[in-house]
């Protein structure tokens, strides 16, 4: 029984396996005539200088944080130097997740091209499986790592010392084991940051001054910004996304386990159940997610795209859900279940498969709100468009509200989802439901990055002077992307409040507090200040797009008066310059953003304690996910806006199309809306998680409980039988009071 624990890196094995095998099927596929190759080229080698440019910064933070984090490790008894080797790992993995991700969507988007020139089906299935290459590729490596690291540390530090499951030994193991996290989580948040302030300050230049100015369509080949608004859809949409859901899928997983060594499980496999469950189900999900795939196909052009994606996406779901119950009653044992945790309630084997079930559920209906507040042909996206009528500032009305009426629905079905899951399992259900909505990564992670692969494909065909009809088709394909990527998003954010109150849950536990009291002055300052962060790490992305969107215009307005022959087609913009722009500007403008998350935790630990840094979670938490859920939806309802005059809308009765005035104006909100759903809106969830993570690194050294001593007054031994917990949880009450 106890070999189960060696399943979970087997599963991460065979993703990358099928991850490799449909690799290879991209790369067989045709690439076109010379010209789309040598566009597409373009768009690789700026991608690729990107990412080198990036790294270089993000290698010497590694560095130095993993000197750090290993000092700090022989400073307190449940830790060591050895959380820096699990910091710098789950750091490479992240970035290489995101290299991965990048790397296929380059070979893909040209290839997706080609194919669409054949029909609309085999370009949904070039664009789909590059976007399942890079699912397979991110949800493997993290199972890989986690699993393999967990059985090292498991190993060294409880096995081998026969140490206690549930005490300290434990502790010490996945204590390490966060630094495989916070490594996974601080690269995905310069990731994403970099990546969101690139691709936008691209896009944003490219439509103000091409469409608005020039009057030339998107992705023109004579718009010497349309080169850099490509490499952004990679570096953002791509690299950055791979890295964030890496880092996300990661958190949740560490999470549930922090919190099941909490729980006292007389099981077959040595009472880690608890602790391996999230793991497994992990697995068991990137293996499902593998098998949905095999049903996201269309026959005819007249299929509906969104029908064959929710389709692989509903099976995977099931699957788990049904493998979830009999892995769970397998792994789990009869009776009740307890935490070693003051007020904590007890529960059993079928609450915690209801807590997944739950988490299942919450992630469904997360997506499916996002979907209708952000497709066409949907009333928010209906009034926006309605809106653009009247004008540029009437457009920007509409979205704004309308991405604060999103935040309604989304915020009632977590909270719901979070009180119905503590019910069924305690603070653990809270966990595990997080795990089993992030079960499916794989999958949603594949309909996610299908959407840059199309968008990336349209540029190629419409730069290469392709036939009408396979821009049409792409245009479909993108149209359904801009969708999926803003249901994705979502998802994470979703995913990211269940994690952080399950981190923020562990994070108690190891500051030994055993509440958050805001009726001090100096922890309701402390939640005042958490609810500010979301706000200037926002306003520092935004306006880093901004700042980098000027530069974008003006070299863009520069090429077109001084070099003479761009409009007739006579001479070649320097697209190079303008991907020097976005890669400097990013890299430059990633630093302030990024360094709130790491450091406004460690300041406010160490000077003000645990329990006001409780409070700063808490603020962080719910405004960043109110936040996160208003960008989103705002700026995926302005872009759907707009693309809805390319086939063309009814207002009042009139016909509208492209380069009519309401197209101008909802061209004005789409603009508005790129930073809000691609740089400071999907950022949110990294922000909430990260701040948790560095929180639950630390809590060892500002604990206001000497761990030895913790350790010491635990009298529940492996022997326990079930209906003895209660009464020894009750004397390990007592020994607490007479402590204090």
């Amino acid at each position: 029984m106890e070999q189960v624990i060696y399943i979970v890196p087997a599963l991460g094995i065979l993703g990358l396996i099928v991850m490799t095998i449909k690799s290879s099927w991209v790369n067989k596929q045709a690439t076109g005539d010379q010209n789309m190759v040598e566009l597409a080229g373009h768009i690789a080698r700026g991608a690729m200088a990107f990412l080198k440019a990036e790294w270089k910064v993000m290698f010497y933070f590694v560095v130095i944080a993993g000197i750090i984090l290993a000092w700090s490790g022989t400073l307190v008894e449940n830790s060591t130097p050895v959380i820096a080797v699990s910091f710098v790992l789950g750091a490479f993995l992240s970035a290489f997740a995101g290299y991965i991700g990048m790397n296929i969507a380059t070979k893909a988007n040209v290839r997706t091209t080609e194919a669409a020139k054949t029909g609309l089906a085999k370009a949904l299935k070039v664009s789909f499986t590059g976007g399942t290459v890079m699912g397979l590729g991110v949800s493997g490596l993290a199972v890989l790592g986690m699993g393999s690291l967990f059985i090292v540390f498991y190993n060294v530090y409880v096995v081998s010392t026969g140490g206690d499951v549930n005490g300290l030994a434990m502790e010490r193991a996945l204590e390490v084991l966060a630094g495989f996290s916070l490594g996974a989580e601080s690269i995905a948040l310069f990731a994403r940051v970099g990546g969101g302030i690139y691709t936008k300050a691209a896009d944003v230049g490219a439509d103000l001054v091409g469409k608005v100015e020039a009057g030339i369509p998107e992705d023109d080949v004579r718009n010497p910004a349309t080169i850099a608004d490509n490499v952004g859809d990679n570096v953002g949409d791509v690299a950055g996304m791979g890295a964030d859901l890496f880092g996300s899928y990661v958190a949740t997983i560490l999470a549930s386990m922090v919190l099941g060594r909490e729980i006292v499980s007389d099981d077959q496999m040595g009472g880690i159940a608890p602790i391996l469950l999230p793991l497994v189900i992990a697995g068991m999900g990137l293996a499902f997610s593998i098998l949905g795939t095999l049903f996201v196909k269309i026959s005819k052009e007249t299929d509906n795209v969104q029908t064959a994606l929710n389709k692989g996406n509903w099976i995977s779901i099931l699957l788990t859900v049904a493998a979830s119950y009999f892995l769970i009653d397998f792994m789990l044992p009869e009776g009740e279940l307890v935490m070693l945790r003051e007020g904590s309630p007890s529960f059993t084997k079928m609450g915690v498969f209801g807590a997944v079930f739950i988490g299942l559920i919450v992630g469904a209906l997360m997506s499916m709100i996002t979907e209708y507040y952000t497709a066409m042909g949907k009333r928010p996206v209906n009034s926006i468009i309605k809106q653009s009528s009247t004008g540029h500032a009437t457009n920007i009305i509409g979205g704004l509200s309308m991405g604060m009426e999103s935040t309604v629905l989304p915020i009632l079905v977590l909270a719901a989802g979070i009180f119905t899951s503590y019910l069924s399992a305690g603070l653990y259900g809270v966990a595990i439901a997080a795990a089993g909505m992030m079960a499916t990564t794989a999958m949603q992670l594949a309909i996610d990055a299908f959407g840059p692969i199309a968008d990336n494909a349209g540029g190629i065909a419409e730069m290469s002077g392709c036939d009408k009809k396979v821009r049409e088709r792409t245009d479909i394909l993108d149209a359904v992307g801009n969708t999926t990527a803003a249901t994705g998003k979502g998802f994470a954010i979703a995913s990211a409040a269940l994690t952080a109150l399950a981190l923020f849950a562990a994070y108690v536990g190891l500051a030994g507090i055993n509440s958050i009291d805001i009726y001090k002055a100096d922890v309701l300052s402390g939640l005042f200040v958490g609810a500010m962060i979301p706000f200037i790490f926002s306003s520092l992305a935004i306006a880093a797009v901004g700042r980098a969107a000027m530069d974008m215009v003006n070299e863009v307005r520069r090429q077109f008066k001084e070099i003479p022959g761009i409009m007739e087609y006579k001479a070649k913009p320097e697209y190079d310059r303008c991907v020097q722009i976005s890669t400097k500007a990013s890299i430059r403008e990633m630093i302030a953003p990024g360094a709130i998350a790491l450091v406004v935790p460690i300041i406010v630990g160490f000077s003000f304690g645990p329990e006001v840094l409780g409070g700063v979670l808490a603020g962080v938490t719910v405004s960043g996910v109110l936040m996160g859920i208003f960008q989103n939806n705002a700026g995926g309802a302005w872009d759907n806006a707009k693309k809805s005059f390319e086939k063309g809308v009814e207002i009042n009765g009139k016909m509208e199309y492209k380069g009519s005035d309401p197209h101008k104006a909802s061209v004005t909100g789409d603009t508005v809306g790129d930073p809000f759903k691609d740089t400071s809106g999907p950022s949110m969830n990294i922000l909430i998680k990260l701040t948790s993570i560095v929180s639950l690194v630390i809590a060892p050294h500002i604990s206001e409980v000497p761990h030895g001593d913790v350790e010491a007054l635990q009298p529940i031994e492996k022997e326990v039988e079930t209906e003895d917990v209660q009464e020894e949880i009750a004397s390990l009450d007592n020994n607490l009071k007479l402590k204090e």
